[in-house]
């Protein structure tokens, strides 16, 4: 059956069984493939990121904050490594994807969407269109995942689209999924420290 438009820009499938699907065990990371130099285009939201496009069949085009304010920053956790994320992001038969992926090990971050695109991350489409998704490479109830690189340059990283954007630097618009209307997701989870990462957010 033909979809409508309006259900075409939206994702069917759950991110969480996506996510959880596609997770790979834990691999050293001198196996794991970086990302090419050739990854980053001229211009990129977050000048530090490199440029991992998702599928442009997992987001929806659009000309953020003209066709839709945008006062939200969701901070989710894959559910499965770094390598594997990006790959979800870049199957078209995925349904999702986020702006950003931020790895474990050293912080990298690589960016999926831009920031004027809905990415598919929020499971509920008024906070697709109103907010900006930061995946971080990890499982909620692993917390060795969350290093020291992770929490500072994921801080950095929202606290600089907070800025862009006009996005007030607290709880009520730095949210995690969780939070998210309808989701049936848990994620960051417990072991996300959310008063040290307001404070780096604050002090960045």
């Amino acid at each position: 059956m033909e979809r409508t438009e309006q259900e075409r820009a939206r994702p069917l499938t759950s991110r969480r069984r996506l996510l959880q699907g596609a997770a790979l065990a834990a691999v050293p990371y001198t196996l794991l493939p970086s990302a090419p130099a050739q990854a980053r285009p001229r211009v990129v939201d977050h000048p530090s990121a490199d440029w991992m496009s998702a599928s442009p069949g997992n987001y929806t085009p659009s000309d953020r904050p003209f066709s839709y304010p945008l006062d939200l920053v969701v901070i989710h956790v894959t559910q499965a490594t770094y390598t594997s994320t990006l790959g979800i992001f870049q199957n078209p038969r995925k349904n999702v994807s986020a702006h950003y992926v931020v790895r474990s090990a050293d912080g990298h971050i690589a960016q999926c969407v831009r920031e004027h695109d809905i990415a598919w991350h929020a499971g509920n489409w008024d906070y697709n269109t109103r907010s900006i998704g930061i995946e971080h490479e990890g499982w909620v109830d692993r917390p060795g995942y969350f290093t020291n690189a992770l929490y500072e340059q994921s801080a950095g990283l929202t606290a600089a689209i907070c800025t862009r954007h006009g996005i007030p630097k607290d709880r009520a618009h730095i949210i995690g999924h969780y939070e998210v209307p309808g989701t049936d997701h848990t994620d960051p989870g417990p072991n996300w420290d959310w008063t040290r990462y307001m404070r780096l957010v604050n002090a960045a």
